[in-house]
């Protein structure tokens, strides 16, 4: 989702989404109606609360759980390579740790939305350049729940000069690029997100995302407050999954 040239942190980095239903080896391949809406209901793993946005792997290839590690990004014009955190926290505290990470990057940022609404299995950047982080805090709050629960929406935030990114993407995942990462450490172990080797995320397995009209909706709406132009998005009623 960045924009400075020679710095461009992607989804390159999280592990391709698995075809769910359409996949013979899916675990959601043989799940009536039923097994799936009661699977999408759960939300609670342990201690580690989901958002509405994304659901794991039917046989839980992967357990959610809270914690952040260390990887790298790898630029592909430069080689050059950019350290990163990837981290994952449960929903109480999820936004508010977003909104405190968001700080980190200074006074003026650049936003990036992203979005699949519009079910052609592509993602669309938008962006926005040049915006003071209070304001850009207020709208945030304003689009909280969608935000959180959306599964077609992912927001990237950063500072082409320090060349630092801070992405709460569709998976509600929180990947933060550029060095150096000891501000964005110390905001995470401040929310109890605290450092583990060993984690895996639900992006690195077999997962489902849903949405709604209603986000679709309200995502417009956030575009239009952050001052980029709209296009209509198309008119579903239903629950929508897509893996």
């Amino acid at each position: 989702m960045g924009s400075t040239p020679g710095y461009q942190p992607s989804k390159s980095l999280i592990a391709p989404e698995a075809d769910s239903r359409s996949n013979p080896t899916s675990s959601f391949q043989t799940l009536s109606n039923e097994e799936l809406e009661a699977h999408m209901g759960v939300f609670r793993y342990g201690a580690f609360d989901l958002t509405e946005a994304v659901r794991p792997s039917y046989d839980l290839q992967v357990v959610p759980r809270q914690g952040f590690r260390h990887d790298s990004y790898t630029d592909p014009q430069s080689n050059t390579q950019v350290p990163v955190i990837m981290a994952a926290a449960s929903r109480e505290r999820l936004f508010d740790l977003f909104m405190d990470l968001i700080d980190c990057l200074g006074n003026e940022v650049d936003v990036v939305l992203e979005t699949s609404h519009h079910g052609s299995g592509e993602h669309e950047d938008l962006y926005r350049e040049h915006i003071d982080v209070p304001v850009l805090k207020s709208v945030f709050y304003d689009f909280e729940e969608m935000i959180l629960n959306d599964g077609c929406t992912g927001i990237a935030v950063l500072n082409p000069k320090k060349q630092q990114e801070i992405q709460f993407d569709e998976h509600k995942m929180l990947i933060c690029y550029g060095s150096p990462l000891e501000n964005f450490e110390r905001v995470l172990i401040k929310h109890d997100v605290y450092p583990d080797d060993e984690i895996r995320f639900i992006t690195e397995a077999e997962h489902v995302h849903s949405s709604t009209d209603v986000f679709a909706r309200e995502f417009e709406k956030l575009q239009s407050r952050l001052g980029i132009d709209c296009e209509d998005m198309p008119e579903d009623d239903n629950l929508s999954f897509e893996c």
